[in-house]
C-alpha cells in the first residue's frame, strides 16, 4: 500500500495495490477510482486534496506483518 502526495498538482494517491488495474471510475469530479477486472478498488485519488481532505496529517494503525 502506497499513499503519494503530490504538492505541485494537489493531488493524494491511495494505492491498495498496483498490480491488476483494468480501468477507472469517476466518483465525481475530482475524485477518481482505479479498479480491477471484478470492480475491486486498487487505488484511489483525490484532486484538491488540501482542501478535501487532511493531508498534513497521517497517521498508520494496525500494520499487518
Amino acid at each position: 500500500m502506497k499513499v503519494k502526495y503530490f504538492a505541485d498538482t494537489d493531488t493524494l494517491y491511495i494505492e491498495f495495490r498496483e498490480e491488476g488495474i483494468t480501468g477507472s471510475r469517476e466518483l465525481d469530479e475530482n475524485t477518481l477510482l482505479d479498479v480491477d477486472a471484478e470492480g475491486n478498488v486498487c487505488a484511489i485519488t483525490f484532486e484538491h486534496a488540501s482542501e478535501r481532505t487532511d493531508v498534513k496529517h497521517l497517521t498508520v494503525e494496525g500494520i499487518a506483518a
